[in-house]
């Protein structure tokens, strides 16, 4: 993994954030150059995609298992502005559970008043855990790729701090989304690092821009991935780091009572940044 990485470690102040409203953003966490090369990757997968499946220029597509599709994708998953952020904020007995990519045409305008659809991630999991306070369990750091100053413009949708609970709370002026109810909006190359259990909601795009994000998800390993994420033809070119992201383990059980081969995230933490930044 990239040293860089040891310059980008979760601060105070973001962990603050984190745990206050369940959310931070990264900004430039890819440089210019790097915004270009994923959008020229995200162009040709989704190129590909609307052939395949007989999609319209307009149609949004929403595609799963990233990497599989096109492994220049792989850089992703331990970038050096964001993945120190996830291992300072859960530990190291990680994996990469789902990958997205997400590109969101202009289409017609929506109706002032339409409520989006809102949820927290991991569908079955918000119903099978019977507890007020659910665990975070997960997490994910979206890339955009373009501008988005304004709503409007297909944004990502955020309630600050709804992570704490399993309802939302109604708007009381008639609006059909939530009270506190927030558009993102980010520069091309920022990066929103979100909780799981945050309720969000796409939305529609009425401008003249293209919006278009990556979305990379971690959780526990004892997790069951979301998608496939076939790394079979890029496997022995893979890092130790990378293949622990990716779902090796030395037998079933280090997956829940894990060794040192099993984890070689946790030892190069603490070769590079010390006892101290090992979580428990």
């Amino acid at each position: 993994m990239d040293r860089a990485a040891l310059s980008h470690q979760v601060n105070d102040e973001e962990r603050r954030a984190f745990e206050r409203d369940g959310y931070f953003l990264i900004p430039n966490a890819l440089t210019p150059e790097q915004v270009s090369h994923f959008v020229g990757v995200t162009d040709d997968v989704d190129r590909q995609y609307r052939r395949e499946h007989g999609l319209k220029s307009h149609d949004r597509v929403n595609l799963h298992d990233t990497i599989g599709h096109d492994e220049r994708f792989l850089e992703l998953i331990d970038w050096p502005t964001t993945f120190p952020k996830v291992w300072g904020l859960m530990g190291w007995n990680l994996q990469l559970y789902h990958t997205q990519m997400i590109v969101t045409p202009p289409g017609e305008a929506a109706p002032e008043k339409k409520r989006l659809g809102w949820h927290q991630d991991n569908n079955r999991m918000n119903r099978d855990l019977e507890v007020e306070l659910q665990p975070m369990i997960s997490m994910k750091v979206v890339y955009f790729l373009n501008d988005i100053p304004e709503a409007g413009m297909g944004n990502f949708y955020i309630v600050p701090g709804s992570h704490t609970s399993r309802r939302l709370i109604p708007s009381e002026d008639g609006d059909p989304n939530p009270a506190g109810a927030l558009a993102v909006t980010v520069r091309a190359g920022d990066a929103l690092v979100f909780d799981r259990r945050l309720w969000h909601a796409a939305s529609p795009n009425s401008s003249n821009v293209t919006r278009k994000a990556l979305f990379y998800g971690y959780s526990h390993r004892w997790l069951r991935p979301k998608c496939f994420m076939d790394v079979s033809k890029v496997w022995d070119r893979l890092d130790p780091i990378r293949r622990q992201l990716l779902g090796a383990c030395t037998s079933f059980n280090g997956y829940f009572d894990p060794k040192e081969d099993d984890v070689p995230l946790r030892a190069w933490i603490r070769e590079n940044a010390g006892q101290e930044a090992v979580a428990a």
